[in-house]
Formats: C-alpha cells, structure tokens, sequence
C-alpha cells in the first residue's frame, strides 16, 4: 500500500498517465486531438482558479487547483517532446537555472543585499538575459520595443498595467494621479459622444480607452487593478446574493420584481454592510 501511495505522489506517474493519455489508438480521444493552442485557453482559466482558491483561503481547494495547473504544464511538455522540442525536465532544466542565474545572493557571491539591492540586481540580470537573447536570435534590422517583454498572450487588464509600467519606467508617463482623473473623465465623455453616434466599433474603442485609463488610475493610485476588480466583483455577489435571498423569502424571483424593487434591497445591502 506504501509503495502506491508513494507512486501516485511521484511526476513520474502523472508524466506516464499522460503519455498514456497521449498514446494514438489506446489513449483518450479527447487529449489526442488537442494542441497547444486549443488548450492554452484552459491553462489561463486554471491560472485564475489558483488565484480563486488562495482569494477565498481555501488551502484544500488551493491543492486542487495547484493540480490542475501542474496537468496543464505537462499536457504542454508531453506534445512538445511528440514534436521533439523540449519535455518535461527540459523544463524543469530551464527554470532551475533561471533561479540560480537571477539569485547570486543567494546561490553565488553576491551576499547579505539590500531588497532594493536585489530588485536593481534583478533587473540588470534579466536586461542581461534579453541581450543575449537577442544576439543568439540575430540581427533584426530593427530596434527592439521597450515594450517587447510584455507578452501578448497576458490577459488585457494585466497587460494593460504592464504596459503603463513599462513605458513609465523610461519616462512616458503621466505625474500624478489627479491627471489620470481628468484623462478620464476625457474618454468618458468620448464614449457618450461615439454612443450618440450609434458606430459600434467607435463606441468600443472608447470604452477600450476608458478601461486602459481606469488601469492607469489603479497603477498611480498603487492599487492592484486585478485585485481591486476581484474585490468588486465579490461585493456585487454579496449584494445580488441579498436581493435573491429578500425576494425568495417572498417565493420570488428576480425576474419577477421590478428595477425599482431589486434597487430599494440593493440600497439595503449597501446599509447592512454588505
């Protein structure tokens, strides 16, 4: 019993149940018809159910989901090494070396640093890394964007924030918070102007500017925009949730209420605290 117990906690095994998963003719048809980017969407969704567990404390949970990020990690590796890329302890290779590479202070010579020692060292280390990466890759004939590390594949709201960050590093950036303000209440009144005008792609790429401007407010202010959003989002659960519990203690439902109704309970919940 030991000895299965200690394999079910082994990467051996969760790599071979892959590999079995993945095997044409007797593996799972499902996985086998996969590929790398029908499946990054769900290695973004289980990214954000890890950062739901650890929000809500929930350790348990937290387990579960840590699991599934790890499956997601070796569904990748496994239809690498199919391709010959790389595979799963290339990946594990480059990561250790990363670590040590970018912490001298601890696994090298450069000892007993400051924290803001460490962050200027880190930089000057990952600025290193790009260089090289650059030269191994060859001349572009174009400079490379200061902006290039911010990858595309992030989602929009922490892009946006990377991006604000990345040009304000060298100076592009607005000086206060209260100008952001004034910015948006700018692209405010730009989206009623585009909705007055009826063009949909208009009206969407004002809203678009509003949200990178509200982002911006966020990163000034140095409030985390995706924290803050989550915040938002679970206060107007908590208040929704009171409404549909007002109502079914008078065997209703939503629908069933007027806007008038839902917004009286809705002011409740505000009064209570919620």
């Amino acid at each position: 019993m030991m000895a299965t117990r200690m394999s079910e906690r082994d990467i051996g095994a969760l790599l071979a149940i892959m590999a079995a998963l993945r095997t044409p003719k007797t593996g799972c048809a499902w996985d086998l018809e996969q590929n790398f980017e029908s499946i990054a969407p769900y290695t973004i969704e289980e990214a954000y159910e890890v950062a739901d567990a650890i929000a809500r404390r929930d350790l348990d949970d937290l387990r579960d989901e840590l699991g599934d990020l790890l499956l997601q990690v070796v569904f990748h590796a496994r239809m690498a090494q199919e391709q010959g890329a790389f595979d799963f302890g290339d990946i594990v290779g480059a990561i250790c070396d990363k670590l040590t590479r970018r912490h001298p202070h601890v696994f090298g010579d450069a000892r007993n640093l400051a924290p803001d020692e460490v962050a200027a060292l880190w930089s000057r280390i990952k600025a290193q890394e790009k260089a090289d990466k650059a030269a191994r890759s060859g001349p572009s004939g174009a400079p490379s964007s200061i902006l290039a590390d911010v990858k595309a594949g992030r989602p929009a709201l922490g892009r946006a924030l990377a991006l604000q960050a990345a040009a304000g590093a060298v100076g592009f950036d607005w000086n206060d918070a209260r100008a952001v303000l004034d910015k948006i209440r700018e692209e405010a009144g730009e989206v009623v102007e585009a909705m007055e005008k009826g063009d949909r792609q208009e009206i969407e790429a004002e809203i678009g500017d509003l949200l990178f401007a509200a982002v911006n407010l966020a990163r000034h202010a140095k409030v985390d925009p995706e924290s803050a959003l989550r915040a938002a989002n679970a206060k107007f659960e908590r208040r929704f949730a009171y409404i549909e519990q007002a109502l079914a203690e008078q065997r209703r439902k939503p629908q069933d209420a007027a806007l008038e109704e839902m917004d009286a309970l809705w002011e409740e919940s505000k009064s209570r605290g919620l």
